[in-house]
């Protein structure tokens, strides 16, 4: 059985961690080039240092990045600084220039879920009292300022089309990590309010996962409403999952049938899933990305634990395909972020985004595989 944990301790999380960092204007590259040089012309996506501190800080809790918190608190000071409010609105901007300087203003509703879940994961690992009020004002400013009436979110401050069911499903994962660092209050009634627009509203029929609506929670017309990406239905059934751990429920079979729909149009000769289907089974694009793999690999281990017969197995060749096709490539801490429908290579940079996803993957099985009943 592989075992991602050495790598990603001893080369990934360290390289993201120093050759990460940009020496010249502060904040994290956005991407490496494959000679494991940072690609110093990428617009840096504010998502992308939330996403870092996270890594690090939860590195830091687990014990597998000694460092880690003292990272992430610098980041975070640079990311306030450049980032939230720099035009006297409230909230943090979208994008900002290589130098730090804002590249679009855009308050996007996405990017303030792993603001928020960043700021929950450092709150516990540093016990900073600062950081935990800035959960408070990240937290105040969602409610007020991106939640609709219904209490659906917009996509963004401006508003716009289409609504979609992505920031919502990171809102569900941003409840769950507020109670399970910080038990924030009202952070499960919230993810009980997101479950609900899930099962009614997002799933049509389920379990096929629709990605684009109107703003009436319609599906978009035409192509755009038909879109369905079998990553996030993966994603979907580890966050069920987590949450009825979480709220010790009965394990509730939409989970199970989310991840079976996205298997059922994974490519035929690696098992892996796809980038993009349709609402009747039809891919769409057949190229690969990195991260629905690492979702893929979650669900499977989630299954594992609540003993569906041939989870455990499904998941450690989910686990070993990653190895074997993605991680430790071009460079020892990089990946390859995505393949074509043959296998081939079609991109020329490591994002710094996916160090969530892997470091979400290698957490979830450290966890569930060291469970003695499942050896």
């Amino acid at each position: 059985m592989v075992d991602l944990k050495p790598w990603l301790i001893e080369e990934s999380l360290p390289f993201w961690m120093s050759q990460g960092w940009d020496r010249r204007f502060g904040g994290v590259h956005e991407r490496f080039l494959f000679d494991a040089t940072p690609d110093l012309h990428a617009i840096k996506r504010v998502r992308v240092q939330a996403r870092q501190i996270y890594v690090y800080s939860h590195a830091a809790i687990l014990g597998w990045c000694p460092d880690g918190t003292e990272f992430a608190l610098g980041l975070l000071d640079w990311m306030l600084k450049k980032a939230r409010s720099p035009d006297g609105e409230p909230g943090f901007v979208h994008l900002l220039n290589p130098n730090g300087t804002v590249a679009n203003p855009l308050r996007d509703t996405y990017d303030h879920m792993f603001i928020l879940m960043s700021l929950a994961w450092l709150a516990k690992a540093s016990g900073d009292a600062q950081v935990r009020g800035l959960v408070d004002e990240v937290k105040d400013f969602i409610d007020e300022r991106l939640t609709a009436k219904d209490g659906t979110l917009i996509e963004g401050i401006p508003a716009s089309l289409p609504r979609r069911q992505n920031p919502h499903m990171h809102c569900f994962e941003a409840m769950l990590a507020l109670h399970e660092t910080l038990e924030y209050p009202g952070a499960l009634k919230r993810a009980e309010q997101i479950l609900g627009f899930l099962k009614e509203r997002f799933l049509s029929p389920a379990p096929k996962l629709r990605e684009h609506f109107n703003d009436n929670w319609t599906p978009r017309p035409g192509a755009e409403g038909e879109s369905i990406e079998p990553g996030h239905q993966a994603e979907w059934a580890w966050l069920l999952r987590r949450y009825e751990r979480i709220t010790e429920s009965a394990p509730d079979a939409l989970a199970s049938q989310l991840l079976d729909d996205a298997v059922k149009i994974a490519d035929s000769r690696t098992g892996f899933l796809v980038d993009e289907a349709d609402c009747y089974g039809k891919v769409r694009r057949g190229t690969r990305r990195l991260w629905p793999q690492t979702e893929l690999a979650k669900a499977w281990l989630v299954e594992a634990e609540i003993g569906r017969e041939g989870a455990l197995d499904q998941a450690v060749k989910s686990l070993s395909a990653l190895w074997d096709h993605y991680l430790a490539k071009p460079f020892t801490a990089g990946w390859i972020d995505q393949f074509d429908a043959d296998g081939k290579v079609i991109v020329e940079t490591a994002p710094a985004s996916t160090l969530y996803h892997v470091i979400g993957a290698v957490v979830e099985a450290e966890r569930v595989l060291s469970k003695k009943d499942l050896r």
